[in-house]
């Protein structure tokens, strides 16, 4: 089961796996720790990641960024309307009212979704873990900013859908933050609250977060963002000025020009880096436009005069965050700095002032939410045993509900009721239910309570409850469980109509009890006062019944027969409507266009690699034709094979530019045929030599051992070492005459030696040998007259006794020397095996 964190910006992105020793940030395959959060779609195939940055500049119409900024935004959003302006790429309003992306794909015209995009960057995301992992990812936890809207969470849970990943948790960026930074303090208070703001800068947003520690628990206080606040926005006010003056002074404008507006922007982006550190700093780009190269330079306090609209709108939210979580500045007890907007020294000045303490910069501001992350997972999975910390989410909005009275035919605006179900701050998840009286089906709205506050759009939902049909009376009574999930998704999960029935029971001492009430749901996980609502008359028109006298069993004489009532559930179909959602079918259509577009890519990659390996292979040839094959090929055979490398050469930069798979196969088999005797011929001749004196000392070691006079070879019949000799005499002839054979071709014949032959002759020489020559010797027979005590066997026999291996051929097919035959068995008697040695 995988372990991962993912933490997708809107900038880069980063990949963190929880191990045994803990939690790693990864690599990819340009052994990064971020990834650029960027797809570029080719002629051929798509460039995600590192790729897709690389093919920007080339290729910037067909480039996307900033997806972070598209999902669930409908195109008329002002915020999104703003962002599309600096967007090198064709977006459009779809049928449904959100953007769609055009780009031009494998010589096509195509569209996608901003969902369809991001589920592009999660499968480089989760190619990067799998290649770490060397193992399949499935399960994992996505980081997202807290103003994520419902719809905006659903896209995400959609765009990791299609790639085949699982979320446990969409968690909360600051809370990630918080989670990294807690989990692994061993000091904190068991009873006094530990109060810490974490203030997270990033590429397009500024995040707040109120968190209150103690010893094993983490409580989210309070949320505050602004979602327009971030490092672009410097980078934006950077642009702004140099294209301004570089319109003056060198009459160029950069707004006609895409490629020259990426360049720009991504030398003030360094620029800003250099000021972060730097009192001034110069600009120098080369032929930014028309061939001219453009140079500019700034100083750090003019940079700051002309950010200063963005740096007066960072206090706001630390004021509202403080506000929502009733404390003084003074009961933040530690201020923790992180994202890569942090690193500019105006905003660290303000955080400084606002607070009136240092900054801390504990963690790493790139890689903390992504850690936070993979915790999160090691704490949902149970793969991973993680310390026990216990985490206490809040959700950022007010979620109501609204439905039609049941005595407002016409449905205006005077029939609508509603209630507020998860106000803001309610604990993540949590679950509510709500009593209405309906006769026939219904259909209930779910939208942000606090409009302005909320994002736009307010409306959420529609849930359709029915068909059902009540069998006593005009109305029944249909019970809701409303739920706020681990992903801050609200959805109506189910629907039941409630209906009472009378039975007659015997009544015993047992039987006398208050009442019989209706069961609720589970209760709600969150902080409100109650987890069941009425949806009376006062409120929506439905009638606000009070409990009636046989709601309750009433005291009865004991032994005597008493009606008793019964609720029967019946489950109502409930269907959802999400404005603005991925359809299921849409959602398969994905899922499959996805499975299309990878298997494409993969081609291209395998193909490329073809191609690069018969672009090496005409390279390293041509070299060692001319080098050390030079001797062993004769001078009409290299310069054919020269003549056929350089024809293939030129097929490669002409007509093979664009070839299959198959044809770059092909044609590396067909170099392969001329130059595999090539190398056949060298590998030989520097190999023969070691393989031969292993063959050589093989036989001469058993040829030793038959003819030797030790005593430990006595017990061996004469018989049996004359097979062994036999044996060596045979090998040594054929190995004398294939040399002889062999010292009379000349370097560029086919040898007739050949190493495989040799080692198998060995192996076969010592297979024939070895169970001769390390026979066991006879056990002695016992002594007839016990007084005497048997004399102690010397060394060598004891040795012998208790070997049982003679000269083995060692890892090269060398049997040990005679002279080492009594270490070898003696080593063998050793107990304690290599194994238990190595790992000591």
């Amino acid at each position: 089961m995988s372990v991962v964190g993912f933490d997708f910006g809107n900038e880069s992105c980063v990949v963190a796996v929880a191990r045994q020793r803990g939690i790693d940030v990864v690599l990819n395959d340009e052994s990064k720790r971020e990834t650029p959060a960027i797809v570029c779609f080719g002629e051929k195939q798509r460039f995600i990641g590192t790729a897709g940055a690389a093919s920007t500049m080339m290729n910037p119409v067909n480039s996307i960024s900033q997806i972070k900024r598209l999902i669930g935004r409908q195109f008329s959003d002002p915020e999104l309307q703003r962002d599309l302006k600096s967007f090198p790429c064709l977006v459009t309003e779809g049928p449904d009212g959100y953007p769609l992306i055009h780009v031009r794909y494998l010589g096509e015209s195509k569209t996608f979704t901003p969902t369809q995009v991001l589920g592009m960057l999660f499968s480089d995301l989760k190619g990067i873990a799998e290649k770490n992992l060397k193992a399949a990812v499935v399960d994992c936890c996505i980081g997202i900013p807290v103003y994520f809207t419902d719809l905006q969470r659903r896209a995400v849970l959609d765009a990791a859908t299609i790639v085949g990943l699982h979320p446990l948790q969409l968690i909360h960026e600051t809370t990630a933050t918080a989670l990294a930074y807690g989990i692994y303090k061993s000091d904190l208070p068991e009873n006094d609250q530990l109060n810490v703001a974490f203030i997270d800068i990033g590429h397009s947003s500024l995040q707040v977060c109120i968190a209150g520690f103690k010893k094993g628990q983490l409580k989210i206080l309070a949320h505050s963002y602004d979602r327009n606040l971030g490092g672009r926005d410097f980078d934006e006010v950077l642009f702004q000025h140099f294209a301004a003056k570089f319109k003056e002074e060198y009459k160029i404008d950069v707004f006609q020009s895409a490629r020259a507006c990426l360049r720009l922007r991504a030398g003030c982006e360094k620029l800003k880096k250099i000021l972060s550190a730097n009192p001034e700093a110069p600009l120098h780009v080369e032929c930014l436009m028309d061939d001219k190269d453009v140079r500019g330079f700034i100083k750090r306090e003019d940079f700051e005069r002309i950010s200063a609209p963005i740096l007066e709108r960072v206090k706001r939210p630390l004021e509202k965050a403080l506000a929502d979580a009733a404390l003084s500045v003074e009961n933040v007890h530690m201020v923790e700095v992180v994202g890569s907007g942090s690193r500019v020294p105006a905003v660290g000045k303000i955080l400084t002032e606002f607070f009136g303490k240092e900054l801390r910069h504990t963690m790493n501001a790139s890689e903390c939410v992504a850690k936070g992350c993979a915790l999160q997972c090691a704490i949902l999975s149970p793969t991973f045993k993680v310390r026990d910390f216990q985490v206490n989410e809040s959700f950022p909005f007010s979620i109501g509900l609204t439905w039609k009275a049941a005595d407002s035919p016409n449905g205006g605006a005077e029939g609508q009721q509603g209630t507020v179900v998860f106000p803001k701050g309610n604990r993540i998840p949590s679950v509510k239910a709500l009593t209405f009286f309906r006769s026939n089906t219904f259909t209930v709205d779910v939208h942000y309570a606090d409009v302005g506050d909320s994002p736009y759009p307010a409306k959420i939902s529609t849930y359709t409850i029915g068909p059902f049909h009540c069998t006593k009376g005009e109305r029944g009574k249909v019970k809701l469980k409303v739920r706020l999930n681990l992903h801050g998704i609200v959805s109506i999960e189910s629907a039941a109509l409630l209906e009472e029935e009378e039975v007659e029971v015997p009544v015993t001492e047992h039987s006398v009890n208050e009442g019989d009430e209706m069961d609720t749901d589970e209760a709600s996980a969150g902080p409100t006062p109650s987890s069941s609502h009425d949806a009376g008359a006062d409120a929506s028109g439905v009638e606000n019944r009070a409990p009636e006298s046989g709601d309750k069993t009433a005291h009865m004489d004991i032994n005597t027969n008493a009606p008793k009532k019964n609720v029967k559930k019946i489950n109502i179909p409930v269907a959802e409507f999400i404005s603005g959602g991925l359809l299921p079918l849409d959602l398969q259509k994905a899922v499959e266009k996805e499975f299309e577009m990878a298997l494409q890519d993969r081609i291209m990659e395998e193909t490329k690699d073809k191609k690069n390996a018969v672009e090496a292979y005409v390279y390293d040839m041509r070299n060692k034709l001319n080098d050390k094959y030079y001797e062993f090929v004769t001078n009409s055979e290299r310069e054919d094979f020269i003549n056929k490398l350089q024809d293939v050469e030129d097929w490669l930069y002409d007509e093979g530019e664009d070839e299959t798979k198959g044809v770059y196969v092909s044609k590396l088999e067909e170099l392969k045929k001329r130059g595999d005797p090539v190398e056949v011929r060298y590998k030989e001749h520097m190999e023969r030599g070691t393989v031969m004196s292993q063959l050589i000392y093989c036989i001469n070691s058993y040829r030793e051992a038959a003819m030797s006079n030790d005593p430990k070879f006595d017990h061996i019949d004469m018989a049996e070492k004359h097979k062994v000799l036999n044996e060596c005499m045979q090998a040594e002839v054929w190995l004398r005459e294939k040399k002889q054979q062999q010292d009379s071709l000349p370097k560029h014949a086919n040898p007739v030696l050949l190493s495989a032959e040799m080692t198998k002759k060995a192996e076969a020489l010592d297979r024939f040998c070895r169970p001769i020559m390390t026979k066991p010797k006879p056990k002695p027979a016992k002594p007839a007259t016990p007084e005497v005590p048997p004399s102690s066997p010397s060394h060598g026999e004891h040795q012998y006794q208790g070997g049982n291996s003679g000269p083995k051929a060692n890892s090269n097919n060398n049997p040990p020397a005679p002279e080492a035959y009594e270490e070898s068995m003696d080593s063998d008697k050793s107990d304690a095996p290599s194994s238990v040695i190595i790992a000591a």
